[in-house]
């Protein structure tokens, strides 16, 4: 393919040509070969998305994810990687389940990493042995799937990591100062007064220090307080974000209601604006979604019942591009927290750029053409978005390793057989 007349996230027009899985030329006035052309004038060329922290449910959650119904979300959301999270049954935290989930992940249509957990039955030795993304995502206070664990267990993670010169992205809370009082209440809010700020701001704090002092890389998970993103910066460790943190709060719950329970929770508006503001002026390294989808029905109960997490692999790139027409930030801002960035930190050389030689993972995008998100238009197999109703601007194509995957247009997926990136 010849992609002509696009304009790059820097703002450079360009020319680009994709062969052989990869782009191969990136200049002005390319002449067209036996090839397809097409014209891009008026849209931006960006590298796809890498979303280094979804859960895809399977093996053992099917009715809620599978790595088919969330990949297409995926591709549809303009995102090209996914890294899938060990909480799932039986957990991502030996050679075995490791296979076992790499045979699910067959089924993805597009790119993937998978990371290895920590709990007090974990096999390093086998788990080292297969080609995992990072370690992580390491509970240090229980969530979904029941997975926290205490620090000897993670200090253990960490010296192992360090040894392997692997990565550890980290959920970091604190439950010990959890607030129980909260229990006492049955509000959509109380999840987020039990859960609270300090409990995570703690926790980051410990954990940046323990890796600094080991010289071991981590990766701090959802950061949903600007306390938490300047602990990161501090040390040296790098952080995620994701866009329920950056685009709503505790003011959002009336609406909400339970589907707004996530870990870390929602948090107050103040905090919500000043985490914004970090991810606009580069403080935050990535976001990421934190895909966590569950069905309605298992949404629609008491808080203290609902399980915790949210879907938003397909919405989030999309949330971004509507930002930027906002005036937020700009496109070079975007490709660096979705693609340079996360490349560049767990060491995907070919990958998140716009560049000869780089795998042709590529969305291009109409800055213009605006639309509310709507449940009913979205590719989840849970069926519902703590977004509806917002604004979004989403891909025309995206495009895995040459390959257009999915057209907006037509709401077609082509059949593409996604690979280990470790392997890849």
């Amino acid at each position: 393919m010849l992609i002509r007349n696009a304009t790059l996230a820097d703002g450079r027009r360009r020319d680009v040509r994709v062969g052989d899985e990869r782009i191969r030329r990136v200049a002005r006035g390319l002449e067209a070969g036996d090839e397809r052309v097409v014209d891009a004038s008026g849209k931006r060329l960006l590298p796809g998305m890498i979303d280094v922290h979804v859960h895809l449910r399977q093996p053992g959650f099917d009715h809620k994810e599978t790595w088919e119904t969330g990949t297409r979300s995926a591709a549809a959301g303009g995102v090209t990687t996914v890294v899938d999270q060990p909480n799932t049954d039986p957990a991502t935290v030996d050679g075995e389940a490791f296979d076992r989930k790499t045979a699910f992940a067959a089924d993805a249509q597009v790119d993937f990493g998978i990371n290895g957990g920590v709990t007090g039955g974990w096999e390093p030795d086998s788990l080292f042995d297969r080609p995992l993304f990072a370690l992580g995502e390491v509970f240090l206070a229980d969530s979904t799937g029941e997975m926290g664990i205490e620090e000897p267990l993670f200090l253990d993670a960490l010296d192992r990591a360090s040894a392997e010169g692997v990565p550890v992205t980290v959920h970091a809370e604190d439950e010990s100062r959890f607030d129980p009082s909260a229990r006492e209440r049955t509000d959509a809010d109380a999840w987020s007064a039990y859960r609270r700020a300090d409990a995570e701001i703690a926790a980051v704090r410990r954990a940046c220090k323990l890796a600094a002092d080991r010289d071991t890389r981590v990766h701090i998970a959802h950061a949903s307080t600007p306390e938490s993103v300047d602990a990161a910066a501090r040390t040296g460790s790098t952080c995620e974000v994701t866009p329920h943190h950056m685009l709503l709060s505790r003011r959002d719950l009336d609406t909400l209601g339970t589907h707004g329970r996530m870990n870390p929770p929602l948090r107050r508006e103040r905090h919500r604006r000043r985490v914004f503001e970090r991810v606009a002026d580069g403080t935050v390294d990535v976001v990421a979604t934190d895909h966590a989808p569950h069905t309605k029905a298992e949404k629609d109960v008491g808080i203290w019942e609902a399980p915790s997490g949210v879907p938003g692999v397909e919405t989030a790139l999309p949330l971004l591009l509507a930002q930027v027409r906002a005036g937020a930030f700009g496109f070079e801002r975007v490709r660096d927290l979705t693609a340079r960035n996360p490349a560049a930190m767990f060491g995907l050389s070919h990958r998140g750029s716009v560049t000869e030689g780089a795998y042709a993972d590529l969305v291009l995008v109409d800055p213009t053409d605006v639309e509310e998100i709507h449940a009913t238009t979205l590719h989840t197999a849970c069926g519902w978005t703590p977004f509806e109703g917002m604004e979004a601007v989403f891909p025309e194509w995206t495009m895995c390793r040459g390959q257009i995957v999915y057209r907006r247009d037509t709401d077609r997926f082509s059949r593409f057989d996604g690979e280990n990136v470790r392997t890849s």
